[in-house]
């Protein structure tokens, strides 16, 4: 009998909620975001829960708004994702940690040094989220004038994949001999340089650091344009998708599954796992309610703000009550600016209730008691739509309590979520395989 199918659940956090009203819903813990008490508190209920991973979102400019807008956001002030991480990994056993880092805005080695020093200290639970950052104000925090063309930082991107895993590589598994009566400590032999010369990156090596214990940490893929769709082909093992509808989420998983066929790829090496932002109540009407208490705290000056990032353009200069006009490509985030596109024109929404709409939170969202989010998410999974949901929050810490002490039970219970970590590492909890080392082959 063939095993049924089961959800893989990551847990995004942007640093905490991305609903922009979550930190002043009722009970909600305002100050969540820059609280590392809270962070623990938060990681050991979502190990509690058996989820696969925390994902930790970053951003890499403040000033991206009005100030009028950005004094409502709860997101101007976090963690650093790679100081944040590591000290959550001594507070939890099982939990993936997986950190976004910027391909644009950092450097090869500074990342493989990063996520392999985590997935050391976590025993195998790192995973890197490979993003090339779409917003333009981060340029300025970097010494440039103007941010890099949307082709050209996806270009970038796949040559820093190159390096980032050719450094991890650059130690065989077996390098560190640490033999004591000989005197010494690594087999020179096991260890060789990249030398890595290209048409964006210059890098020697090797790594100051061993190779990390999952072989490399799970990689991890955002982008929904086509660029970031062929991206994540060739290189994820797990991508965070954004469609809000199920027949989006069809197309969007058959298209890239598609792709890894035509890459010799095997379809379970690329798990896709869509945002879904979930709301929990006794009844539906409940759960509606809650959601309608959330988007009524988001104020119009954030809202707006939200809208231009989406767009690439400022949104304040439309008229708020009328259509959504056309919006000319920029060099934001393409897919960003589409779904806002796609869901104004879908739903004959005006520039104030699309706004509202990107203020709080647009995607995919499923508003219910356990049962009937449970039967949303079986539907997902099992009409090709997703390999698992990548969970958001609607307020913290109850919005996770919910999830956890409410939705997983209803999951375990039709057999369509873990009730034990199948191992210690993320890739073995995601069913990943562990990659082999280009350099030296596994001796026999």
């Amino acid at each position: 009998m063939t095993a049924k199918r089961q959800l893989r659940l990551g847990a995004f956090m942007r640093p905490v909620s991305i609903h922009t009203g979550a930190w002043r819903y009722p009970g909600a813990w305002p100050d969540a975001n820059f609280s590392f008490a809270a962070y623990k508190r938060f990681a050991q209920t979502l190990e509690r829960g058996k989820f696969d991973a925390l994902f930790m979102a970053d951003h890499l400019a403040l000033l991206n708004m009005p100030m009028e807008a950005l004094k409502r956001s709860h997101t101007v002030s976090s963690f650093d994702p790679l100081t944040l991480l590591p000290a959550l990994a001594v507070v939890t056993e099982r939990l993936g940690l997986i950190a976004t880092a910027s391909t644009t805005y950092n450097e090869p080695y500074h990342v493989a040094r990063k996520f392999a020093s985590l997935d050391h200290i976590s025993g195998g639970r790192a995973g890197w989220n490979l993003v090339t950052t779409a917003n333009p104000d981060a340029a300025l925090n970097f010494g440039h004038d103007e941010h890099m063309a949307h082709g050209e930082r996806y270009k970038r991107a796949r040559e820093f994949f190159d390096v980032v895993t050719g450094l991890w590589d650059g130690w065989a598994d077996d390098a560190l001999v640490r033999d004591v009566e000989s005197g010494i400590f690594f087999d020179p032999a096991r260890v060789r340089a990249l030398d890595h010369k290209g048409p964006e990156l210059s890098v020697r090596g090797p790594l100051n650091i061993a190779r990390p214990i999952q072989g490399w940490p799970v990689i991890v893929q955002a982008g929904s344009s086509e660029a970031g769709r062929q991206i994540a082909a060739e290189t994820a093992e797990a991508v965070f998708s954004a469609p809000s509808t199920l027949d989006e989420g069809r197309r969007f998983y058959a298209d890239v599954k598609g792709r890894l066929d035509r890459l010799g790829r095997d379809r379970d090496h690329l798990k896709i796992l869509p945002g879904c932002f979930v709301v929990v109540g006794e009844t539906v009407d409940e759960a509606r309610e809650k959601r309608a208490l959330l988007d009524g705290l988001v104020h119009y000056e954030s809202a707006v703000a939200s809208l231009s990032i989406a767009l690439g353009v400022d949104a304040s200069r439309f008229d708020p009550d009328g259509p959504l006009p056309d919006i000319p490509e920029t060099e934001a985030s393409k897919s960003g600016r589409e779904r806002a596109i796609a869901l104004a024109r879908r739903e004959e929404l005006t520039v104030r209730q699309l706004a509202q709409r990107l203020g709080g939170y647009p995607g995919l969202a499923m508003v219910g008691t356990p049962a009937t989010i449970a039967d949303g998410m079986e539907e997902w999974l099992t009409t090709g739509a997703c390999d698992g949901f990548n969970v958001m929050f609607p307020y913290l810490p109850g919005g996770l309590d919910d999830f956890v002490d409410r939705v997983v039970p209803e999951l375990q219970r039709r057999g369509l979520f873990r009730r034990e970590y199948e191992g210690a590492t993320l890739r073995e909890n995601l069913g990943l395989p562990r990659p082999a080392n280009r350099f030296f082959p596994t001796r026999t």
